[in-house]
């Protein structure tokens, strides 16, 4: 690729980012998201990161302390007890929890979630089956023991669900899953009936550009690209903290984006029928069969992940090659979208050394528009923790963007 010189330009300071209120529509929304940001912290603070007036944050306030969102700190003064006291607010993570679910090819992940995004508690089983109800049915049993276990007398709000491909969250539908075999799955419908609660469904790529937002990369409320590779292999984009979904629920679907085979002239063929297609070339089923060509023989996904962190060359050069690999899809996504931020879901560059490092050079020296990939690209905030993460992400991200919105477990609102 022909050497190019290129402006290097500043990237801006936190404080120089739009604050909570540029991703939140509501003024309530705002002024939730800006006690989630900077609490505990006091109300005349609160109005200028909003911009709302004094009179505008205290009856929001007490709208948010009426339905036990947030809570009242103690009462602090200036230096030295100079200046007039106030009284700081906080989220209250004491009295309601969310529950998430993220439906993967071969397992589910159920989950619990304070409204500050922390996990509390989370299960994972395998599939028994693609039949969609029988998985449904399974995620709404398990519920109940897990919130008996760990909510520690905290009522949960409503059930978010994340899972790959194409989701239609106004309709809370699964429009299409091809791994799965799901076509058209009314899954808010038949999780709403089975636990009671209300449920909001989503991709998983935006479900995590969503947590990024609220709780994560403070860069990617500017906009930004978010890149998941896993069994599924799809993304999200969002400007201004509003995330881009299309008219058919398709915005994201990076799958069959051409990326030849990595110069090893045996590129995985794709279900498209064509051949180095992204995902075919990088998913947990790509890297599992280039393993066993390695006489590296694994039986999951996760046992190759644990050879690749344990230091097993084979396996770390596996992990290595994806990096490049996702390097390339990256720097097309930097060159369509010029994001401020760029996350990568992906966990070899989490865990695994050398593998962000290749992932970037190869992003910064593909892409015409990045100039600095360091700064730009960056890992997931959750690694570790990203399936537990997705569902109760969709439900915290309905919550604090009408933090008003009637959900039963909540107190009406005067």
């Amino acid at each position: 690729m022909p050497s190019r010189t290129r402006p290097r330009t500043r990237p801006p300071r936190r404080s120089e980012i739009p604050p909570s209120g540029a991703r939140r529509a509501s003024g309530t929304g705002s002024v939730l998201g800006a006690i989630l940001d900077h609490g505990p912290v006091a109300r005349s603070t609160v109005a200028r990161l909003t911009g709302l007036s004094p009179a505008s944050v205290t009856g929001h306030v007490g709208q948010l302390l009426s339905r036990g969102l947030v809570r009242e700190s103690a009462e602090t003064t200036g230096p030295r007890g100079l200046g007039r006291p106030h009284v700081p607010v906080e989220i209250d993570t004491s009295r309601f929890l969310v529950a998430g679910a993220h439906i993967a090819v071969a397992h589910s992940t159920v989950a619990l979630m304070d409204l500050r995004g922390r996990v509390v508690a989370e299960e994972r089983r395998p599939h028994p089956g693609t039949d969609p109800r029988r998985i449904l049915d399974g995620i709404a049993a398990r519920l109940g023991p897990l919130t008996t276990a760990h909510a520690d007398g905290r009522r949960v709000l409503a059930l978010g669900v994340a899972t790959g491909h194409r989701v239609d969250p106004a309709a809370g539908v699964v429009v299409e899953h091809p791994h799965l075999g799901w076509r058209a799955v009314p899954v808010r419908e038949i999780l709403a009936a089975a636990t009671g609660l209300p449920v909001h469904v989503d991709s998983h790529s935006r479900a995590l550009a969503r947590a990024e937002q609220m709780f994560g990369e403070v860069s990617t409320r500017a906009s930004t690209v978010l890149l998941f590779v896993g069994a599924v292999v799809d993304a999200a984009f969002a400007t201004a903290g509003e995330l881009h979904r299309g008219p058919r629920s398709g915005a994201g679907s990076v799958a069959h984006l051409p990326l030849g085979s990595g110069g090893s002239g045996d590129a995985e063929p794709c279900r498209c029928g064509r051949t180095g297609c992204l995902q075919s070339e990088v998913s947990e089923r790509a890297m599992i069969r280039r393993a066993a060509e390695q006489d590296l023989r694994v039986g999951t996904f996760q046992e190759l992940l644990d050879h690749a962190v344990a230091g097993e060359p084979r396996a770390v050069a596996l992990f290595r090659r994806r990096a490049r690999l996702v390097g390339r899809a990256a720097a097309l996504l930097l060159d369509m979208f010029d994001p401020q931020c760029l996350v990568v879901v992906e966990p070899g560059t989490g865990l695994i050394p050398g593998c962000l490092a290749d992932l970037r050079e190869e992003a910064g020296m593909r892409s015409w528009v990045c100039d600095d990939p360091e700064r730009t690209v960056v890992p997931s905030s959750f690694t570790g923790s990203v399936l537990s993460t997705a569902g109760g992400a969709v439900a915290l991200g309905a919550l604090y963007t009408d933090p008003l919105c009637p959900w039963p477990a909540l107190p009406a609102v005067s």
